[in-house]
């Protein structure tokens, strides 16, 4: 399963829920170096991408932070905010100027708890995503720190 596969929304929403989450989505821009958000910082939002790139990066004690993957059109950038305590686990970045959709994340809560169908739709989209950026930072940190890399061949 690649990051496309399981981030990009218009294939892992069915049309009346993309539907639903579009129309309390605005359209906002960020300048290449921008950051969305901060490890650790309170998630009350989220994006797709429309153009441009956003990277995730983990900080690293002593080191500059660690990109974890580069995201891109029609990704989804943030989970953490479906999840308590709805605090960002990773930080991200724009790498390129970014026009996405944004959506505040107490609404769309609001909406999947009220529409068990979407609650669930969303949640499993979240949560292949969540799988997948994990696999992705445990690859990267040992590409980055282990004596011999994470041994995936690429």
């Amino acid at each position: 399963m690649n990051a496309s596969t399981t981030s990009t929304m218009l294939r892992a929403l069915p049309a009346q829920h993309r539907e639903q989450l579009l129309r309390v989505a605005h359209e906002v821009s960020f300048p290449e170096g921008a950051r969305l958000f901060e490890e650790g910082g309170r998630a009350g939002r989220f994006w797709i991408v429309r153009t441009g790139t956003v990277a995730l990066d983990l900080r690293v004690p002593g080191r500059r932070p660690a990109v974890i993957e580069t995201l891109g059109h029609n990704e989804l950038v943030g989970w953490s905010w479906l999840f308590a305590p709805h605090v960002w686990h990773l930080g991200a970045e724009a790498t390129s100027p970014v026009r996405a959709y944004e959506f505040d994340a107490e609404e769309v809560r609001a909406m999947c708890e009220n529409d068990p169908s979407l609650g669930m739709a969303v949640a499993q989209w979240a949560g292949r995503i969540v799988a997948h950026r994990l696999q992705s930072a445990r690859t990267r940190l040992l590409d980055l720190y282990a004596p011999y890399g994470s041994g995936i061949a690429r």
